[in-house]
């Protein structure tokens, strides 16, 4: 079966078709890539212009032939996306509105919590072919045309991300009109990224970075004139290089390194950003895949939907992670969410509710007492806070923003239409919390006594109501007094009333 996925990338357009086996694994078959400002125009103007949508759309339009003469059908790709950055265009909806009319396909930005997913998977690469990241510490850094993420990776798991708003493109806009050449412009771009380089400086200060591996669009493109496959970058030689390349105009950066001119802008601010950050982690060298970057995404984006297990674990690790940090309760968080999943699974005619529901609720179930750390007083408000305010590995920010309200409602107050954040989502992402939520209620009730003394539940529904019964418990007062205070969403939500029994 054959396969599509297209791109609208911060300077290019590009276009994957691959052969897909019975047992999922994507070959590629055909590559197509075309040029277009679209970072230049949002970084330097803060809108699309109407000449690049119209260029973007005769690529498209030129890659549906491709399409048409291979017997594909033009409109149906398998997967249509536009970099994360289309967001910050004031006439982002416009653009995309033209893209459909226009193509007759439907286009959506990468999200925060898919772009995790795609340099989750890259990373997961670079872990077999890099053999330092398999040592006890290792650091990746997506240098990307608009932010700058970070990956720490421990005995090949990853132990903390962090993002910064720093990219290629947005640099380059910011110091395009200084006029400064040569090592003045070197300077003036680490000057500019001088605040972003030293949150990540305090942010890995006190850990004892073993390699540092670089990933992006530009960089990547570079690599094959910095180092050989599986070998480290001395940083002598992307510093050499970097100065010699900050001589020589647009024009002589196209001839020389085989780019073209929207990506010869970025290339400067990819590489200083590179050796500015391995300079602070005092390092000598970086490792720079040459796997080619846009190919790989595009590949990666035909896989990245379906990512189970392994990546599940990945978010659930960076969830304890912060949870630790505010010095929640582990063993209360954990049981907790034991519990969820228990009813969860159980109530699945009821909640309908999928995989990645899930994978939020047992989130929300760890982080519920995060807020506890400000104050025990009003500590659900608190929580609902820190989670908002913090950033937790492949979740986008709409997820983060239902996690910190499931966790909001764990106790006292249900969801109210006048409430911030809540106020903000759609009538069914207040239905996904509510239900979420009801669910963290009966089964925090349950876990009262902070002692884990309810581990077995039958659960019996009869008309209007849920019997829980709790095996291997003589007296369950507790957690039935609790229940009468938690119980309320629930029966709200589902329409039934929640008793305990002893079983």
């Amino acid at each position: 079966m054959q396969v599509t996925s297209l791109h609208i990338g911060s300077s290019s357009v590009s276009l994957l078709i691959g052969e897909q086996e019975a047992d999922g694994t994507i070959t590629p078959v055909d590559f197509l890539e075309q040029p277009a400002p679209l970072a230049h125009d949002i970084f330097g103007r803060g809108v699309i212009s109407p000449g690049t949508t119209e260029r973007i759309v005769e690529i498209i339009e030129g890659f549906q032939k491709n399409l048409q003469e291979l017997g594909l059908p033009p409109q149906a790709l398998t997967r249509a996306v536009a970099t994360n950055i289309l967001s910050e265009a004031a006439n982002c909806d416009v653009f995309l509105n033209r893209i459909t009319i226009a193509c007759g396909i439907s286009l959506s930005p990468i999200d925060d919590g898919e772009m995790t997913r795609l340099i989750y998977l890259k990373t997961r690469r670079r872990l077999m072919d890099t053999p330092a990241m398999k040592r006890g510490c290792a650091l990746v850094i997506h240098v990307g045309p608009g932010n700058t993420r970070a990956l720490l990776f421990k005995k090949g798991v990853i132990a903390r991300y962090t993002s910064y708003r720093l990219g290629t493109h947005r640099t380059r806009e910011a110091v395009h009109h200084s006029n400064a050449e040569g090592p003045a412009l070197l300077e003036l771009i680490r000057q500019h990224a001088s605040g972003n380089l030293e949150q990540i400086r305090v942010d890995y200060l006190d850990e004892k970075i073993e390699a540092l591996v670089i990933i992006g669009y530009e960089i990547q493109l570079m690599a094959p004139f910095l180092n050989k496959p599986g070998q480290p970058c001395p940083l002598k030689v992307i510093r050499q290089l970097t100065t010699e390349a900050s001589e020589l105009s647009d024009y002589d950066l196209v001839r020389r390194y085989n780019l073209d001119y929207h990506t010869a802008e970025a290339l400067l601010p990819a590489m200083e950003i590179a050796i500015a950050i391995t300079q602070m982690l005092r390092l000598s060298e970086i490792f720079i895949p040459v796997s080619e970057y846009e190919r790989g995404l595009l590949l990666d984006l035909l896989i990245s939907k379906t990512l189970i297990g392994t990546f599940e674990s990945e978010v659930l690790r960076a969830t304890h992670i912060l949870a630790h940090r505010y010095h929640s309760d582990p063993r209360h968080g954990e049981h907790v969410s034991k519990l969820c999943m228990h009813l969860f699974d159980h109530l699945h005619d009821f909640h309908k509710l999928g995989p990645h529901e899930a994978l939020l609720l047992q989130c929300a179930a760890i982080l519920h007492e995060v807020g506890s750390f400000i104050s025990p007083r009003s500590h659900h408000k608190h929580s609902q806070y820190v989670i908002l305010n913090s950033e937790i590995f492949g979740l986008d920010r709409l997820d983060i923003t239902l996690v910190a309200l499931i966790a909001r409602y764990h106790r006292h107050s249900t969801p109210r239409p006048e409430h911030l954040s809540y106020a903000d989502l759609n009538a069914d992402d207040r239905i996904r919390v509510c239900k979420l939520a009801s669910i963290l209620r009966v089964a925090d009730a349950l876990e009262r006594t902070h002692h884990q003394r309810v581990h077995e539940i039958g659960i019996v529904i009869r008309r209007d109501k849920m019997i829980l019964k709790l095996k291997g418990l003589n007296d369950a007062t507790v957690e039935q007094l609790a229940m009468q205070s938690k119980a309320d969403l629930f029966t709200q939500t589902f329409g039934l009333q929640v008793a305990v029994e002893t079983g």
